[in-house]
């Protein structure tokens, strides 16, 4: 199995993207305070199941998948904190927080699959 065919990998991707593509168009300001928080973290969710991927023993890998699901929450509060300040509607905030939901169910089934080679992976 290679890393690009974890479907929580994919999802993690793509709302690195997605963020990366909402701040973009943020003032300098906006970008240099939450933005930069905000597409570290989301970007972090990604980075840290690659790290994790690449380690040898399960106690690694799962440990990376929990700092994988910290920076998917971490996230969460940046984006609120954006809603609060009128970067984003209330509308995006509510898309983005559902694809948070999503995302941490699958790290949940993947961090729990690691080391059981009874089930696949997610």
């Amino acid at each position: 199995m290679e890393l690009e065919d974890l479907k929580v990998y994919g999802k993690a991707m793509g709302f690195g993207e997605k963020i990366w593509e909402l701040v973009n168009d943020w003032s300098y300001f906006q970008k240099d305070t939450i933005g930069k928080q905000l597409i570290r973290s989301a970007d972090s969710v990604a980075a840290n199941l690659s790290e994790g991927f690449g380690r040898y023993h399960f106690g690694e890998k799962k440990h990376f998948g929990y700092y994988s699901r910290g920076s998917l929450y971490e996230s969460k509060t940046w984006l609120k904190k954006a809603a609060n300040r009128n970067l984003i509607s209330d509308k995006q905030f509510v898309n983005f927080e559902q694809e948070i939901v999503t995302i941490g169910k699958m790290l949940n089934s993947y961090i729990k699959s690691i080391g059981d080679a009874s089930r696949s992976n997610q």
